[in-house]
């Protein structure tokens, strides 16, 4: 746990990716097959589901430290990260603990879950006696399923290929899909032998970066193929050894949750990968993104929910193709072999090949881009012909060219403290929207601003502050900003009857007045104007 524990702090002390990948790179060329397992689990943002109720440590360390309720939920309230209060307030132990990582999960931090209350609190209290400071913080971010290091799984992976020797699209493939943290698959993992495959496991994703909109300067169009930008879930099917899987992006399997795709999938050859986005698509065509919301958080789909929301997959790339890796092939060559896949259209309507945009110059496909919503997408993808399937956002191969985001003026009129470094500022922000005379609350947003203008605002909320609601500030309702988002719903679930999707911060908009703000009127006629076109 110590060594585990130094690693987590070297990451954590640095925004260098160089930095963060030499200090993985020490530690997996030092750690044992067991302890690099379970870093390699934790760090590429695997965790275990929460094994104890928060208010169960908040009431355990307020006991052990002698303090009231009021006064731990204080200094909660001014760290702003559980994990790191409760390992504050606790006495320091110097010397902290020698066992192992895999000590601490296998013998103390996985039982937690099938432990009674009274075994939970003796286990937990006898590990903050053990641990250090920084080693007890560890401890409280795995044991309440918060670890977070600020690492992406991309640097995971090139340092375990710096440790290996082993191609960097190699070690990504191999942390695909399910897998578990013991030390045969850590001894995978880093093998040149490349061993028995497993049927099910996925691609990495091939992602792209948004462009600024100067789309002249990528070169000639003819270089370029373009497809719409659909709004869905990126995933994979899988037809391997006459079984089918979906996967997501997020690589969680999906067939579960969308079993319509079951019957198209098994109709693939064995050995065949499609890359594409599941979406919610009735006879009418594509449906909003909100109603694929409906199927997301379900355990099971009733035949109701199966009949309003069906779903199909949009297969744009073709990944493997009898069985073998075509990954490294120009997309023009896998995408002819896509479109002969689906020549015969497979006899259903479940998968379907999504259809490329044709245009004889950047000046007729930024026009037909302007058409995107009465299309129903986001806007359109630029691929390059001769690109290969890349890992992860690979520069200059694939780009997102988004249409222009729905904005509006609306009023800061509730402020609440962020977390982790901004837990001491008034960071997420809820803003209101003209109703007759009321501001009607109808978006939450927390990125787009400075930190200069953050500590400016923070400074606003604290001296203009009309009433708490627990961690919650009602404000005097002055500040006015611009926001952004990429769609506006009906909603029956909120106050305001809309519901915007991804909103941020576009400017403080110090020229207008909260009067000058728009209305509630104005955003349903945003919403009329996309159902109209």
């Amino acid at each position: 746990m110590k060594e585990f524990a130094a690693l987590y702090r070297a990451l954590d002390e640095t925004t260098k990716t160089t930095r963060k990948i030499a200090a993985m790179r020490e530690y997996f060329s030092h750690c044992s097959a067991s302890d690099g397992a379970w870093a390699v689990y934790f760090l590429s943002g695997r965790r275990f589901k929460r094994l104890i109720p928060t208010a169960r440590l908040r009431e355990w360390c307020a006991q052990s430290c002698g303090i009231a309720d009021w006064m731990f939920e204080e200094c909660y309230g001014a760290v702003g990260d559980l994990a790191e209060t409760l390992a504050l307030l606790l006495p320091d132990q110097t010397e902290g603990s020698t066992g192992s990582l895999t000590e601490w999960i296998e013998e103390r931090i996985r039982p937690l879950g099938s432990m009674t209350d009274d075994q939970r609190h003796s286990t937990i209290l006898s590990a903050w006696v053990e641990l250090s400071t920084h080693q007890r913080f560890v401890f409280n971010k795995l044991v309440t399923g918060e670890f977070r290091v600020g690492v992406a799984q991309q640097m995971v992976v090139r340092a375990l290929a710096e440790v290996s020797g082993v191609e960097v699209a190699t070690i990504a493939h191999r942390l695909m899909g399910t897998w578990q943290p013991d030390p045969q698959y850590f001894q995978s993992l880093l093998s040149h032998d490349g061993g028995e495959a497993d049927v099910s496991r996925p691609y990495p994703f091939c992602l792209a970066h948004p462009t600024d909109g100067d789309v002249q300067s990528l070169g000639e169009l003819r270089d370029w193929l373009v497809e719409w930008k659909w709004d869905g879930i990126r995933g994979q099917i899988i037809r391997r050894g006459s079984q089918s899987f979906v996967w997501s992006r997020g690589e969680e399997p999906m067939l579960e949750k969308f079993p319509e795709l079951l019957a198209a999938s098994n109709r693939l050859p064995n050995g065949t990968v499609l890359d594409g986005e599941i979406l919610a698509w009735n006879d009418e065509g594509v449906l909003p993104f909100s109603e694929m919301q409906r199927r997301i958080g379900r355990k099971t789909i009733g035949k109701k929910l199966l009949s309003e929301v069906p779903v199909r997959f949009v297969a744009f790339d073709l990944l493997e193709e009898n069985g073998v890796d075509i990954r490294m092939l120009p997309f023009n060559d896998r995408r002819r072999r896509l479109e002969m896949l689906f020549a015969d259209e497979m006899g259903n309507k479940s998968i379907t090949l999504s259809p490329l945009v044709s245009a004889d110059s950047w000046n007729t496909l930024a026009s037909l881009r302007a058409s995107s919503r009465e299309q129903k997408v986001e806007g359109m993808m630029l691929k390059r012909a001769d690109s290969e399937y890349g890992v992860g956002r690979v520069t200059g191969l694939w780009w997102k060219w988004k249409i222009e985001p729905y904005t509006c003026d609306a009023v800061l009129i509730y402020a609440q403290r962020g977390h982790g470094r901004r837990a001491s500022l008034y960071t997420d922000y809820t803003f209101a929207a003209w109703e007759g005379d009321a501001l009607v609350p109808f978006a939450k947003a927390y990125s787009g601003l400075t930190d200069a203008e953050i500590r400016e605002v923070d400074r606003y909320v604290r001296q203009n502050t009309l009433e708490k609601f627990g961690p919650v500030r009602s404000v005097t309702p002055q500040l006015v900003f611009e926001l952004a988002f990429e769609d506006i719903q009906d909603s029956k679930r909120h106050k305001s009857g809309i519901a915007v999707r991804f909103p941020r911060i576009v400017r403080w908009r110090h020229d207008k007045t909260p009067e000058q703000a728009d209305t509630l009127d104005a955003l349903r006629l945003m919403m009329r104007h996309k159902h109209a076109t």
